[in-house]
């Protein structure tokens, strides 16, 4: 049996301020043409398919374009609800959808009841555990010490190990936490990277394949145990990491192999460093003009109208940051002392030295400044 670990989707996430909705179609296509060519059998999806809980209607109609493009490809799908799912909207058509090849698992009750999938080497129980948020999942789970995700986890894995043990079977585990060992961005939120929320790997030991969501970056924190990612890029901190899922192959012993398949990225990030007139004249940016980009600007000055001069070259650009080479030092002085005896021409042109980090008031400005005031001290 052939799987696709994904996870992520975010279906209505927005990049700063700019729908991603038609660059995801593009990944999904992809996606379904991928599950087509490498013969996958199901496609895997570890929670936060949307990016909240109540997604748009542009939303809901392209993720039940892409389930469907996946059921006509010829592979079931399994998903579970993330921190930013509704579980109880996302599974509310679980029952007749898994008649249908689609089956969500995004209720608590339901953890140790897994998909029964089958090739030639027999059945696959596929489990798939809803983001568990501890102060709702402890009310289902009356008398068990549940104060943190890692005990919720721990409770649920417990649960899916005694059913496994009735079926003696091969077994894939879906969930959606932040696991020891993986750096998060600044795209993953509700979950902390320390502390009580912090879950160990070893959680998760038992099945032959666990499936993780939350972290938008791919990572392996065991040949067993792995991230995916998400299908697109949601921060400049993830520009450079690939895209795409896991192809997870089991045999009739249990994982055979694990191979990365790319998604395409419909539109790459890149981070321009430099002054603003090296970046507007740049041949080597040029290659940028078709990036998200995000510009930081390192002259002394801060650049007037720095992002609309940006944009007329980079149309995608929606990230400006100054950050000058150099930084004044402002000295160990206190106020009363730097004003003290001071003309205010003279604390006018300190402020500006200040504020521009040492480039002080040009010649126009200073004849304005001596103007306005009148050389007053």
């Amino acid at each position: 049996m052939r799987l696709l670990h994904t996870s992520d989707w975010h279906l209505g996430r927005t990049f700063h301020t700019h729908s991603t909705l038609q660059h995801l179609g593009t990944v999904l296509s992809a996606l379904v043409t991928a599950v087509r060519e490498q013969h996958i059998d199901v496609v895997l999806v570890a929670g936060d398919v949307f990016d909240s809980s109540m997604p748009s209607i542009a939303a809901i109609e392209l993720f039940q374009s892409a389930i469907a493009g996946i059921r006509h490809a010829g592979a079931q799908v399994v998903l579970t609800s993330g921190n930013h799912d509704s579980g109880t909207r996302l599974g509310m058509h679980a029952e007749w959808l898994g008649a249908a090849g689609i089956h969500l698992r995004t209720r608590t009750d339901r953890i140790a009841d897994p998909v029964l999938l089958a090739d030639e080497a027999g059945p696959v129980a596929v489990y798939g555990i809803p983001y568990l948020e501890p102060a709702l999942f402890r009310q289902d789970r009356p008398g068990r010490r549940i104060g943190s995700h890692e005990q919720a986890l721990r409770v649920a894995m417990d649960e899916i190990r005694a059913d496994l043990d009735g079926r003696r079977t091969r077994s894939v585990v879906l969930a959606h936490c932040f696991a020891a060992g993986v750096p998060a961005s600044d795209v993953e939120r509700d979950l902390s990277r320390g502390g009580l929320d912090l879950v160990p790997a070893s959680v998760f030991d038992g099945p032959d394949y666990v499936a993780l969501g939350h972290i938008h970056g791919r990572a392996t924190l065991s040949p067993r145990v792995r991230y995916s990612g998400a299908p697109l890029h949601y921060s400049f901190g993830e520009a450079d990491a690939r895209r795409g899922g896991w192809l997870v192959d089991l045999d009739s012993d249990g994982l055979a192999d694990v191979t990365w398949l790319d998604l395409p990225v419909p539109r790459p990030l890149t981070v321009l460093t430099g002054p603003i007139e090296h970046l507007l004249t740049d041949e080597v940016a040029a290659g940028a003009a078709d990036h998200w980009v995000k510009a930081q600007v390192t002259d002394q000055v801060r650049p007037t109208d720095g992002m609309r001069r940006l944009q007329r070259r980079f149309p995608h650009c929606v990230a400006f940051e100054w950050r000058p080479d150099t930084v004044a030092d402002a000295g160990a002085e206190s106020y009363a002392e730097r004003v003290r005896g001071r003309s205010d021409p003279d604390l006018v042109a300190d402020f500006l030295a200040l504020t521009r980090n040492g480039a002080g008031p040009s010649d126009f400005e200073r004849r304005l400044v001596d103007e306005l005031l009148g050389g007053a001290a």
